[in-house]
This record gives structure tokens, C-alpha cells and sequence, in this order.
């Protein structure tokens, strides 16, 4: 073979070899252009559209009668749009600097993030922060201000413990909560009747597609969806009740130089809330903003633990209010007759167990002594009915056990028992002494306010429990109702008629000649109420009060308790009255003459 020749074959190869890597170009191309065109296309619009989402505004709160308590204001939120390159240190300095957050807690965000949507770096920003952005959008690519709506509580504190907070949802719930298509940045109810009913009152998101150029600047906007607003909560809470109850509060507990205490009011014949009372309180716009450090610590650092709902998570020994439960067991199992007279020498004959003050009341029936609130009577009830006893009555009134309302973190309170003893103390041994001081709600007895309201509503009711809630009804944006909520009966007391009503005959007394008698002097309601004051190991006896009216067909049970105030006529009772006041629409003497003067 020649050597032009073999050059000739080498040509012939290098030609088919590059023939090859033409066709194999081309097919390739096709392949991009024709089969995975349209996948390389939404690549291609990644890198130059972004979707901002529109947040949802939640819904509202409205009291029974139509009254707004909680709503939405619009609000500017500082964010990031994901670029293709990481964020500079630069931004990340200049973001610091302009919003007075540390670099890390921005990082941190830009690190925790996946995804396409905006890293939202700081909520409700001033209109100065948004100045300086949109003025100088050079030396800040990739932020974007959007408008998002902010909870806004009217009434500040008031309520706050009720209708809880939202705040942007951390690690852990977003683990639980991804597949419910939750997201980093969401805002979630964090408390009260927002955490309950977060999924109503969400809403759903809306959002728009924005173009943007490699700086990540926005350019135009290509479309949107409008969001839809969450549903709105049409609450049992009447403003007014609530707004006297907490201003009662507060006043008694300056008065008396008191920190804590907490009030119900509900409505015995249907389980609907009308107030509810903790006090020390939080102001919730602190967390829908962005709660600042130094203000999570001075919360977090109150020795009266304001974050506390205190009307379901406060247990305390119910006192003297527990005399219900007990008088109503004695009466039931015949232990003791309406007319028997029982002598109070001022301590119990069998153990040396006296009245507040060593008082000696003398012969005493059952209405006298529920008047009185003696204790030597209801010692003596515990001694005829034994603690087994005393535990099943306490049991069938609904204590020892949450009563279901629509809030978080109810506490279940604590009915004196053998069982929780021997469990608990070394000794487990039960000892008469013990019976004696469950029978005055005292030993290892502990409710909750929202219990001791309960209790005085099943007397109020003729022995019917209904469910305690907080909602009437769901509305949506359309203002169609959702969802409505109707009385829901749980029980019934197991007692005759006749022992209910010898039951509400002694509370009443209480307000006519008993303990709660000079408070009530000349009040134009006839009431039903107990007085009680609960030993405290750690300071102060507690002061309670409970009470419904009017009388003869009861609409409004009211529970109260003043932590270390003493007892219960001087702290809680005052407290009571002046929300009973509200109640029922009495006008104070002062009052009457401001309306007056002003006509």
C-alpha cells in the first residue's frame, strides 16, 4: 500500500469520526430542544421569576355581640429572594446595621432556608427601614419589601391569656406541621384560642410572580393570586363583662398589694364563657411584631409567671368553696338531715380541728353552716362520710379531670384520694386528719378557677354540667357560618332535686346574712355565693369566690381567686360583686350621677 493511500484511509476515519460527532451533537440538541425542552425552560424562568407569596390576613375575633377584639393591620416585612449565589456578607452587614438585628440571627435564617420562597428576615418593620430599601435597592440585592398583615389585640393585655398570640413558627413545629403544608416564615397561633383554631383562622395564601434581574431586583410583575382571608371567630366573651372583670382585678389587687389572681365567668345554663381573667398578663402584640430579648426576659423572668393562664392551669386548694361537694355528698347519703343541729365549739370534738380565728359558733343546721362557711360542721360531714366518699362526689361534679374547653394546656386539678397517697408519700397510710382536711378543701385538693366555677354552675343549673367553650360560631369570608357550636351537656349530678335545692338555699344565705353578706348589702339581685380562704404553704392564704344569679334563674356564675390575698371575703368577693355589677347592668351611685350630669 501506498503512503497517499494510507493517508487516504486516515482521512476516510477522521471524516466518519467527525460525521459521528455531528450527528451525535445534533441528537443530543433535539433531545434538549424537543424532549426535556420544557424542563430546561422552567430552569431557564427559575433563574429570572420568582414567586413572592401574598400572606393571608387571619381572621378576626368578635365578641357575642359583634364587637371586634382582635384583627389585621398592614405591616412592612424585610425579605430575601433566593438568588442563584449565596447572600454577601455585604447584604448581610448592611441588613444588620439598618434592621438593629445581630448578623448570626440573619444568618441563621438564610441558612435554615430551602426553596424558592422569600426569607423573610425581620417582621413589621418601621416606614423608615422601608425608605431606605426602595431608595437604595443597589446596595441591597435581592430585598424586597412585602406588605403582610400583622395581628393586631385592641384591647392590649385584656383578653390576652383567652385569645392567645401568633409568632413565626420555629423548628420544631415545622417538623410537625410540614405535612399540613406549613413552612419556614408561616405565622401559627402560638397560645390560646389563636393556637386552637389556627387551621380556621389561617386562611389560605396568595402570591405573584415577579421577573427578576441577575441582581435579583424585581423587574415586572407577571401575575397574582389573591389570598384568602381565614375564617373569623364569633367568641361567647362579652367585651363589656370582660372589660369590668379586668379592671376589678386590677384595682383589688393594687388595693391590697397582691400580684396574682384569676376570674371566670360563664353561663351556667348553656358552658359559654363571658370573661376570663389572669393576672399578671402580656401584652400578645409583643410576639405578633417580633418580641425583642429584653422583653422575653422580662416576661420569662416574672416571679408571678404572667405567661400563665392561670383561670385553666392555676391549681390551687379550693377552700371552703369545696363545702358544696361535701355538703351535697352528706345530704345525698343521708349522713347528716337538713334540720340536725351540730354544736361548734370552736374545734372538732375528735380532732382539735377549729375555725379561722378560733371562732365557736354554736348549734348549727346545714343552711347555717353553709352560710357561715363553719368549719367544724363540715369536718364533722367528712368524718360520717369517709374519703371514698368524698372522692366519688367529687368526681361526679367533673374535679380530678380536665373540663374540655377550647384552650390549651388545661390543667386537671387534684381530688383527695388513698390512691394518690400511697403512690406519692412514703407513708401511705390514711389518716382521719386527712378526711377532715378534704372535707374543707383543703390537704391535697386542688381545682383549677375554671373548676370552681364549673362546681357552682352544676348548683346553678339544677346538677347539669355543660361543656365550657369559648366559641358561638365560624364564619367565613363570605360570611357564611362555617360551623356553629350549640350547648353540649355532659352530665348530671346523681342527687335528688330536693338536695340541689337545700344547696342553693344555704348559698344563698351566704349573701344575705353569711360571710359575703356585708359585701352584697343592698344589692338589687338576689345571688347564690361562697366565700372561701385556702391555706398556702408558700406566703399568704388564698381568697376565693364563687357565686351565680339572679337566684331564681341563673344566667351568670362568676369564680374568683386572689393568690396570697387573704381571705376571700376582703380579696375576692369585692371583685365579684363588681363584676356581677356588669353582669347584670347596675349602675354604680357614682356613675348614675356622671349620666346625669352629662345630660
Amino acid at each position: 500500500m501506498t503512503e497517499i493511500d494510507e493517508y487516504g484511509d486516515r482521512l476516510k476515519v477522521v471524516g466518519w469520526l467527525a460525521v459521528l460527532v455531528i450527528v451525535v451533537l445534533i441528537a443530543r440538541a433535539c433531545y434538549l430542544q424537543i424532549y426535556d425542552g420544557e424542563y430546561y425552560a422552567r430552569l431557564a424562568d427559575g433563574n429570572r421569576i420568582r414567586l413572592i407569596p401574598a400572606m393571608a390576613p387571619r381572621g378576626n375575633f368578635f365578641d357575642r355581640n359583634g364587637e371586634l377584639l382582635v384583627v389585621n393591620r398592614p405591616g412592612f416585612t424585610v425579605s430575601l429572594l433566593p438568588l442563584n449565589e449565596p447572600v454577601s456578607d455585604e447584604v448581610v452587614d448592611r441588613l444588620s446595621e439598618l434592621l438593629k438585628m445581630p448578623k448570626e440571627d440573619i444568618q441563621k435564617k438564610i441558612d435554615a432556608h430551602v426553596g424558592f420562597d422569600p426569607i423573610r428576615i425581620k417582621t413589621d418593620v418601621a416606614a423608615d427601614v422601608y425608605s431606605v430599601i426602595e431608595e437604595q435597592k443597589e446596595k441591597y440585592p435581592g430585598v424586597v419589601i412585602e406588605t403582610q398583615p400583622i395581628r393586631d389585640y385592641i384591647l392590649n393585655e385584656e383578653g390576652a391569656h383567652t385569645f392567645g398570640y401568633v409568632s413565626e413558627i420555629n423548628d420544631v413545629e415545622l417538623e410537625k406541621k410540614k405535612d399540613e403544608g406549613y413552612k419556614s416564615g408561616d405565622i401559627i397561633g402560638k397560645f390560646g384560642l389563636e393556637k386552637v383554631y389556627d387551621h380556621e383562622l389561617r386562611g389560605a395564601d396568595g402570591g405573584e410572580q415577579v421577573e427578576v434581574d441577575v441582581a435579583g431586583k424585581p423587574v415586572q410583575r407577571l401575575g397574582r393570586k389573591e389570598p384568602r382571608p381565614g375564617d373569623d371567630l364569633y367568641l361567647t366573651i362579652d367585651k363589656h363583662i370582660q372589660e369590668a372583670a379586668e379592671k376589678a382585678v386590677d384595682e383589688r389587687l393594687k388595693m391590697i398589694h397582691a400580684n396574682a389572681a384569676a376570674a371566670v365567668v360563664l353561663n351556667p345554663q348553656t358552658g359559654e364563657v363571658l370573661a376570663m381573667v389572669s393576672r399578671p398578663a402580656f401584652n400578645p402584640n409583643l410576639f405578633a411584631r417580633g418580641i425583642s430579648v429584653k422583653e422575653w426576659n422580662k416576661l420569662n423572668n416574672n416571679p408571678y409567671h404572667p405567661m400563665d393562664n392561670k383561670t385553666i392551669t392555676g391549681e390551687y386548694p379550693p377552700g371552703s368553696t369545696f363545702k358544696i361537694v361535701t355538703g351535697t355528698a352528706a345530704l345525698t347519703e343521708g349522713v347528716v338531715t337538713p334540720g340536725e343541729q351540730i354544736f361548734d365549739s370552736g374545734h372538732h370534738w375528735i380532732i382539735p380541728k377549729g375555725n379561722a380565728d378560733g371562732e365557736a359558733l354554736g348549734w348549727l343546721d346545714f343552711r347555717a353552716a353553709m352560710a357561715h362557711s363553719d368549719n367544724v360542721y363540715f369536718y364533722e360531714m367528712g368524718n360520717r362520710l369517709g374519703i371514698d366518699r368524698l372522692e366519688r362526689y367529687a368526681r361526679m361534679f367533673g374535679l380530678g379531670a380536665v373540663t374540655g374547653i377550647d384552650l390549651p394546656y388545661e390543667s386537671d386539678g387534684l381530688v383527695a384520694n388513698r390512691k394518690y397517697k400511697e403512690k406519692n408519700f412514703e407513708d401511705g397510710d390514711w389518716y382521719l386528719s386527712e378526711t377532715f382536711d378534704a372535707a374543707i378543701g383543703q390537704g391535697f385538693n386542688l381545682v383549677t378557677p375554671l373548676q370552681a366555677a364549673m362546681v357552682m354552675g352544676e348548683i346553678a343549673a339544677d346538677g347539669k354540667r355543660f361543656k365550657p367553650h369559648l366559641v358561638n360560631r365560624i364564619v367565613g369570608p363570605d360570611g357564611k357560618t362555617v360551623k356553629e357550636f350549640k350547648p353540649e351537656l355532659l352530665s348530671s349530678l346523681d342527687v335528688r332535686p330536693e338536695v340541689i335545692r337545700l344547696v342553693q338555699e344555704g348559698l344563698h344565705e351566704v349573701s344575705t346574712y353569711g360571710t359575703a353578706a356585708s359585701i352584697f348589702r343592698g344589692f338589687p339581685v338576689q345571688i347564690a355565693g361562697k366565700t372561701g380562704t385556702a391555706e398556702n404553704p408558700h406566703g399568704k392564704d388564698h381568697g376565693w369566690f364563687v357565686a351565680y344569679g339572679p337566684f331564681d334563674n341563673p344566667t351568670v356564675v362568676v369564680a374568683v381567686v386572689v393568690e396570697q390575698g387573704g381571705y376571700g371575703a376582703q380579696s375576692a368577693v369585692p371583685i365579684g360583686r363588681e363584676i356581677l355589677e356588669a353582669a347584670f347592668g347596675i349602675e354604680k351611685p357614682q356613675e348614675s350621677k356622671d349620666k346625669q350630669g352629662k345630660q
